[in-house]
């Protein structure tokens, strides 16, 4: 699958978001290794902190599938479903994303352009730990 067709289902998954507090809506959408793509947003809650990011929202569901091999994901956001520039993953969904990927694990982000850009999990959480 290509970088652009993965954001297209990010982009997707946008309009799926839950987020009255803050308007900013985030879509995920998760490459495995099979084929196998699952979509994810952000669920915000007034108590902020079960609040729950689009990346994770995707891992979750792909784990719970059973879904261990995973090779990108791809991620997008903006003010009211519009996207207003590059969301890159929180250091939570960095975490969760290490303890199930390895470094060179493929990290897509929509820039305000219209493009892609490309990072591995190394880029953007450099010297890490897992099991």
């Amino acid at each position: 699958m290509t970088p652009e067709k993965l954001m297209e289902l990010a982009v997707e998954a946008m309009g799926h978001s839950y987020s009255p507090y803050s308007g900013y809506k985030v879509g995920a959408a998760l490459l495995c290794s099979d084929g196998t793509v699952y979509q994810g947003c952000n669920i915000e809650n007034s108590a902020y902190s079960p609040t729950n990011c689009a990346e994770r929202t995707a891992f979750f569901k792909a784990i719970y599938d059973g879904q261990r091999d995973f090779q990108a994901i791809a991620v997008c956001g903006g003010k009211d479903g519009v996207i207003t520039g590059t969301f890159p993953p929180c250091g939570v969904c960095r975490q969760v994303m290490r303890e199930f990927c390895g470094q060179d694990f493929l990290i897509y982000l929509h820039d305000s352009q219209g493009g892609v850009q490309q990072f591995t999990l190394a880029d953007l959480l450099p010297q890490s730990f897992s099991l």
